[in-house]
């Protein structure tokens, strides 16, 4: 067997048993081969990236993340650049860098990938908000952040509903949230280019590509290829939402399809593109808001800004996968044909 170096556990004691998570880690670690394994609290004052970087400093060559998506967005922004690889055993209801890597969800399960996986990488994003009274603030993401649809379903979850049906809560969100007209007024700009004005109802900035309920906003995303995907949901009353519904059904099949037959094709920022959902990528994305507007990170709600600018680190983040690594995503670094050039969300007539 392989002997390993040392490892560490990150957990959050609100989510987790921890007698049952450290009898499943022992196994695992004795299993593969581990050196050792030390352990971290996270706390309300410190969610998981000082433990990280503390773990780091101690010469551990893996930190497990074990909680819900802030927990996960946490450690995962303490080992950024570091080297030492993100293991993910997911706690909690959104599970999102779990679900959009296609990682186990059963904590067994998700352990055995961890101690017993393998190396691969991924980008990881950081937004730089700029607060009503001028201060700003940098937040490393691994999923997607924005305004509008993805910080007011995190609004309209309730608690109480989350913890009876799970994630079926956040389908009544999503419902919640897809209503209201383009009422967010911005400036935005991608790659330094040309500047566009418009109004929005949402703008999501994503490295992965699926929201909370299996909901591919970003069909093209990938979690290693450099590149930010943002879209822009710009409804007219009823037949803009239907718009939307339509195409984003329309989306997932074309990627089904596409993944069966094994070809890697662009389904968005084409000329089947509609108005009332348009696309662009590129590796900074900054936006002026005219008024302050909430701002959610990775599932988790940040507080309002007036402005934000997201930046990528290809390859910044190093995850532990299954053995041997999935087909997808975060499969193969797109080529310069997968990417579609920065252009501007269309202005307003």
């Amino acid at each position: 067997m392989k002997r390993r170096g040392r490892a560490a556990v990150v957990y959050n004691p609100v989510k987790t048993d921890a007698e049952r998570l450290a009898r499943l880690v022992s196994y695992a670690a004795d299993s593969h081969g581990w050196e050792s394994v030390s352990w971290f609290e996270t706390s309300v004052a410190d969610p998981g990236g000082g433990q990280a970087r503390q773990a780091v400093a101690e010469g551990a060559e893996m930190v497990v993340a074990c909680g819900g998506d802030g927990t996960v967005r946490a450690v995962a922004a303490g080992l950024r650049d570091s080297g030492a690889a993100l293991g993910i055993v997911p706690q909690g209801t959104g599970n999102l860098l779990a679900r959009n890597l296609k990682l186990p969800l059963n904590q067994e399960y998700a352990i055995e990938v961890a101690f017993g996986g393998q190396d691969d990488e991924i980008d990881i994003c950081t937004a730089e908000l700029t607060r009503a009274d001028g201060t700003t603030e940098q937040l490393d993401f691994v999923v997607m952040a924005g305004v509008g649809i993805d910080a007011q379903m995190i609004i309209n979850t309730d608690d109480q509903m989350k913890k009876r049906f799970g994630f079926l809560a956040y389908a009544v969100a999503v419902i919640k949230s897809l209503r209201g007209g383009n009422r967010i007024k911005l400036l935005h700009r991608m790659d330094g280019g040309k500047e566009y004005r418009t109004s929005v109802h949402s703008v999501i900035v994503g490295n992965c590509g699926e929201l909370v309920g299996n909901v591919a906003l970003l069909p093209d995303a990938k979690a290693n290829d450099g590149i930010l995907d943002v879209v822009a949901m710009r409804p007219r009353g009823v037949f803009g939402w239907a718009q939307i519904a339509l195409r984003l059904a329309d989306q997932m099949v074309q990627k089904l399809r596409h993944k069966i037959m094994r070809r890697d094709v662009r389904v968005t920022g084409t000329d089947q593109d509609v108005k009332a959902l348009q696309y662009v990528t590129g590796t900074q994305f900054a936006v002026e808001l005219q008024a302050p507007e909430l701002f959610e990170i990775d599932g988790d709600e940040v507080g309002e800004v007036t402005a934000f600018t997201v930046t990528v680190d290809h390859l910044g983040l190093t995850v532990r996968v299954e053995t041997p690594a999935p087909q997808e995503e975060p499969g193969e670094a797109a080529s310069d044909t997968d990417v579609v050039p920065g252009v501007g969300i269309e202005r307003d007539e």
